[in-house]
């Protein structure tokens, strides 16, 4: 380690990472108490996501689930959480690595975090020829469970709104 510089960004963000598993982890075993819900926003194109090749190509960069009301089998280990929500009426499981979310909130305590993930590039097909307009729409990832129209959205906030400020 001699010589090298300390990634001060790197280590908060693990530590934020591992404060996710933490929270994943409780509920997992005790439920989501009294008004909490989560929001996870992850990269679908990073190593270790599984989800059903219909989710995948919905949603071929970024999905966001919300963990309230219905979803099963929450299990929480050490580098993935896997959960079972619903589709459409048809339960899936997916698979999420922690180093694959890009955002985790509980809007019912107004509190988030948002993490750095670069894109994977080796996941992403070859683009041989533009499409023409019209005939690509971009889709906002929609929560499990919830319809386009009767989405919520949580506040994320920036650790630098908690920073105390040099006078």
């Amino acid at each position: 380690m001699a010589g090298k510089l300390l990634d001060y960004n790197q280590l908060v963000e693990t530590a934020l990472r591992g404060a996710v598993r933490e929270a994943l982890k409780r509920v997992a075993e005790f439920g989501l108490p009294g008004n909490h819900h989560f929001y996870v926003t992850f990269r679908t194109d990073q190593p270790g996501v599984e989800l059903p090749d219909y989710l995948h190509e919905r949603y071929p960069e970024e999905m966001t689930i919300v963990l309230q009301h219905q979803y099963w089998g929450l299990e929480a280990q050490e580098e993935a959480f896997q959960i079972t929500l619903s589709f459409n009426k048809v339960p899936e499981r997916l698979v999420i690595p922690y180093a694959a979310i890009t955002a985790f909130a509980d809007p019912s305590v107004q509190f988030g975090l948002q993490f750095r993930v670069a894109p994977n590039m080796e996941a992403r097909p070859a683009i041989s020829s533009p499409s023409p307009v019209g005939e690509a729409e971009a889709t906002p990832a929609t929560p499990a469970g919830e319809d386009a129209g009767e989405r919520k959205t949580g506040d994320v906030v920036a650790l630098d709104a908690f920073r105390k400020k040099k006078t």
